[in-house]
């Protein structure tokens, strides 16, 4: 555990002060109160742990750290300057809760991006670059796009990019989120390592077996406020009890042992429970991982650019043909309309050509819509003559002019006067 290692007396990177944010809503009343009163310090060197379930205010507090939210009161300090001071930023490096990425870009694309971000030349970032791809196990998988990732590789990715610019103080929230067993032990044997190196180092989760494995202090945090703070050793050991552990005894040695404690107390303690000792599921889980490894089985996951689940491959194929079905339905429906509208407007007419004329004329939307729609012949040529559209079916001119004179006619039985 890394409790026992050492930490520097030198001035806190990080100080609160009574520090409280509370969310208001459109009309300023107050909504919730994430953090109140909350006052610690990181000493560098240090691994500190940030404990809470979710939503006790870790991430609003990390937040006002990095100068995205303002505190409604109290101090913050960082390296002795306030959060929103921008030469802090060149020391501190950002793992945010969910991973924010340029989807079409792959992995070296994006360290580079971040590096130039840092003013970083050319030679170092390629340095950079191929260690921390190295590093996190996507050698295999650095010239695929991000969108092709699952959410473990994506994680992965997301502390590279966090130690780019090399930082003196590293900000991990819920760093393991997402990874297997595998990288999660990676992420927390990276944690101390760089903790042994120099780094200070925020560790937020609601993951307790990460933060005790790594972190030489913690707080503990609900409802936004502090409820404990303390080293591991402080805050987890058990006064009341001590173990002994030894080789395997049969029962007549520990009846024997236990008839020694009852005399030395006077029956007032013994021997409670025996039990062989068990390793953690984690350690179990490596161990089997290890042997196939040792076997040369080819299935490595993200270590050696493992594939990723087919649903996220061919999610955006799926995107594309929606958005396609889509816009050729609405182009469809204005087509028929315009069609419609464009056509001829008969004038109101009474007399018995009425239906005849009203039938010729409501024709024409149906023919329009199984035809293309052409550009309206000329209406006549240069030297003024009628000129009949090209291609055009003939029209009968005898039948119009008749049925114009006709139409004008009076009806037999109307009165004539």
């Amino acid at each position: 555990m890394a409790s026992g290692q050492s930490v520097s007396d030198a001035p806190a990177v990080v100080t609160c002060q009574h520090l409280s944010k509370v969310f208001k809503d459109f009309w300023l009343r107050q909504s919730a109160r994430a953090v109140e009163n909350l006052s610690f310090e990181i000493h560098p060197r240090e691994v500190f742990g940030l404990l809470g379930p979710n939503g006790s205010g870790k991430s609003t507090t990390i937040k006002m750290l990095l100068g995205l939210l303002r505190p409604t009161s109290g101090r913050i300090a960082v390296f002795g300057k306030p959060p929103t001071d921008v030469s802090v930023k060149r020391r501190i490096g950002y793992l945010p809760e969910e991973s924010y990425l340029y989807q079409f870009l792959n992995a070296r694309e994006t360290l580079d991006y971040y590096g130039k971000l840092f003013q970083l030349d050319y030679r170092t970032r390629q340095h950079r670059i191929d260690e921390l791809i190295d590093m996190v196990g996507l050698s295999g998988a650095q010239f695929r796009p991000v969108r092709d990732y699952s959410k473990g590789m994506q994680r992965r990715i997301g502390i590279a990019q966090a130690l780019i610019n090399d930082p003196d103080f590293l900000i991990l929230d819920e760093p393991t989120t997402g990874l297997d067993p595998i990288g999660t032990r990676q992420v927390k044997d990276l944690i101390i390592e760089l903790g042994r190196r120099g780094k200070t180092i925020l560790l937020s989760s609601h993951l307790l077996a990460d933060v005790e494995d790594c972190v030489h202090r913690m707080i503990v945090l609900y409802g936004g406020q502090k409820r404990e703070e303390g080293t591991c050793d402080s805050l987890l050991e058990v006064e009341d009890r001590t173990t002994i552990e030894s080789d395997s005894l049969d029962e007549a040695t520990i009846n024997e042992i236990d008839e020694v404690i009852r005399r030395r107390t006077g029956g007032a303690k013994s021997i409670r429970t025996v039990s062989h000792p068990r390793q953690k599921l984690e350690e179990f889980f490596l161990q089997i991982v290890e042997k196939a490894r040792a076997g040369q089985v080819a299935t490595s996951g993200a270590q050696s650019g493992g594939a990723t689940a087919s649903f996220l491959l061919n999610a955006p194929v799926v995107g594309d043909q929606l958005i396609e079905r889509l816009t050729t339905q609405s182009a469809e429906v204005p087509a028929a309309q315009i069609v419609e509208t464009a056509s001829p407007i008969t004038p109101k007419r009474t007399g018995p050509d009425e239906d005849l004329i009203g039938s010729l004329t409501a024709a024409t939307p149906q023919i329009s819509e199984q035809a293309p729609i052409k550009a309206p012949p000329a209406l006549s040529r240069p030297d003024g003559t009628p000129a009949k559209g090209a291609g055009s079916a003939p029209v009968d001119d005898d039948l119009i002019r008749k049925l114009m004179v006709d139409g004008n006619k009076p009806s037999e039985g109307g009165s004539g006067a």
